[in-house]
């Protein structure tokens, strides 16, 4: 064999400075305690803030480490493992950390984030006690997945690697097997709860944690889900969006009050007669596509200008199909303002009026800088977890994100919970719908659940909430309040399962 060359010799010494680099890299915990008082009790906790070390088996180099993953907990003191819940906890995107979920409705403090009439408020930010806190009910786990929050993959690690469905569901199951051996939590009642595209990845753990792991879950809990992404994706020839979406353009235009005066009573009253219309006459007339006559044309076109505040002359060149991303920008045209995909009873306004796309969704702007500021204060003067790294609040891995063996067809892990679901009888699902929330529709959830082939004597086991909120319908006190109680009575209604 020939000397090693220059340049290989330089590899070899770089691969051992990496590995040198991995070893030294340990979990990095910081543990507090603390007290909150909820509905007057007094509940002493402890918080876990840090980062927890990632190990993949190799069969032939063994354990090898990956990535660290940051989280938050939090345990009710006095309690054995075996008597308390625990829910684990994150939101979507993806490329979203679980700031939202954290500090917007379950975590002992909250963000200050919204007024009244749909305003964000000035800084600078506070954070407060959160009274209405799942706490009482249940130990917390906040996981933020890889490359989100100070979660990072490990020197020499491509973190494009974990930017993809697969690898998404089987690092933060990991963590979730991890965290439960080593909190010795195996046999405490578990939960899951995601927001967003964290209603994907919590269907897709479902499956996941019970077929890989033996890990059987009492509940799930779905906030703004989305299971099946051909209720969302305006692609050609799917037509299913535009029946799906427009009740929540009619509830938009509502608040806005963009819509005829006998509308503009009760919401709900005005949202069920829009569903029959999607159901019956909207999704018979898009089915006949170039075949729909002439005057039925026009009576829908009719229809759809009374439900929407659109003019009839925009839905005729729309082809009577509504695209979200236009209809934001539509809506309040004539007032030069916009509004929101989150919440769209936000405003927003752009450079200018013309255009069919926004410049920015004024929702998201109203919640970016208190959840930012405040996570990052919290966590470091709070539960005194410390790191120069930015925390990516929301970083836009969607944009390029894997979808694997989806390829050619759209995701759906609807079909993954309702196996789970079909395997452990007990397991029961809570979906939260706003109705003002355009980025996950409530009746494209209504939808997918309907279309899940559950057994009929499974489908109890799903319970639906509503809010007059959007994707985020803990933003509002009034709705937070109805988000905590609901939790709540989802809980303790899964722990009480008869097993005759």
């Amino acid at each position: 064999m020939g000397k090693p060359t220059e340049e290989t010799e330089k590899e070899v010494k770089k691969k051992e400075e990496r590995d040198k680099k991995k070893s030294e890299v340990k979990d990095k915990i910081v543990t507090t305690k603390h007290s909150i008082e909820i509905d007057g009790e007094t509940i002493n906790y402890i918080a876990d803030a840090g980062t927890m070390v990632l190990l993949e088996e190799d069969e032939e180099k063994g354990l090898e480490q990956k990535a660290t993953m940051f989280f938050v907990s939090y345990r009710r003191e006095g309690f054995a493992p075996e008597e308390r819940p625990i829910t684990f906890s994150f939101n979507g995107g993806p490329g979203s950390s679980s700031v939202w979920l954290h500090l917007g409705v379950l975590g002992p403090r909250r963000v200050i984030a919204e007024v009244e009439e749909a305003r964000p408020v000035p800084p600078p930010y506070k954070l407060v006690n959160n009274d209405y806190s799942l706490l009482d009910v249940s130990d917390l786990v906040f996981i933020d997945p890889i490359s989100t929050g100070y979660s990072r993959t490990i020197e020499g690690e491509k973190p494009d690697k974990y930017h993809n469905f697969k690898k998404d569901i089987e690092s933060v199951g990991e963590f979730i097997r991890l965290y439960t051996t080593r909190y010795e939590r195996w046999l405490s009642p578990k939960f899951l709860i995601g927001e967003s595209y964290g209603t994907t990845r919590a269907a897709g753990l479902s499956g996941y944690l019970q077929d890989t792991h033996g890990m059987y879950f009492n509940g799930i809990m779905l906030v703004s889900a989305i299971l099946n992404f051909q209720t969302a994706y305006f692609t050609p020839g799917n037509d299913l969006p535009y029946i799906l979406f427009l009740p929540t353009y009619t509830a938009t235009a509502w608040y806005h009050k963009r819509l005829p005066e006998e509308l503009l009573g009760d919401l709900e009253k005005t949202l069920e007669e829009v569903r029959q219309f999607a159901i019956q006459e909207y999704s018979h007339a898009l089915m006949l596509g170039d075949n729909l006559p002439q005057e039925k044309r026009k009576e829908i076109k009719a229809k759809l200008a009374r439900y929407t505040g659109l003019s009839e002359e925009y839905i005729e060149y729309a082809n009577l199909r509504i695209n979200i991303h236009k209809f934001v920008k539509e809506l309040l045209r004539d007032q030069k303002r916009t509004v929101g995909r989150l919440d769209s009873r936000f405003v927003g306004i752009d450079r200018d009026a013309t255009g069919e796309n926004v410049d920015y969704d004024p929702s998201y702007a109203a919640i970016q800088g208190p959840y930012t500021a405040t996570m990052y204060d919290y966590v470091r003067r709070e539960l005194k977890f410390e790191s120069d790294l930015p925390y990516e609040i929301l970083k836009p891995l969607y944009q390029k994100w894997d979808y694997g063996e989806f390829k050619n067809k759209f995701v759906d892990v609807a079909d993954t919970l309702r196996e789970a679901m079909s395997k452990n009888t007990y397991l029961k699902v809570f979906v939260a719908n706003g109705f003002f929330d355009l980025a996950t529709p409530f009746f494209a959830t209504e939808y997918t659940i309907s279309h899940m082939g559950l057994d009929p004597s499974l489908r109890s086991n799903i319970r639906m909430a509503y809010y007059q909120a959007g994707h985020m319908m803990y933003l509002q006190e009034a709705s937070l309040k109805k988000l905590k109680e609901d939790l709540k009575s989802f809980v303790l209604s899964a722990l009480e399962v008869k097993t005759s």
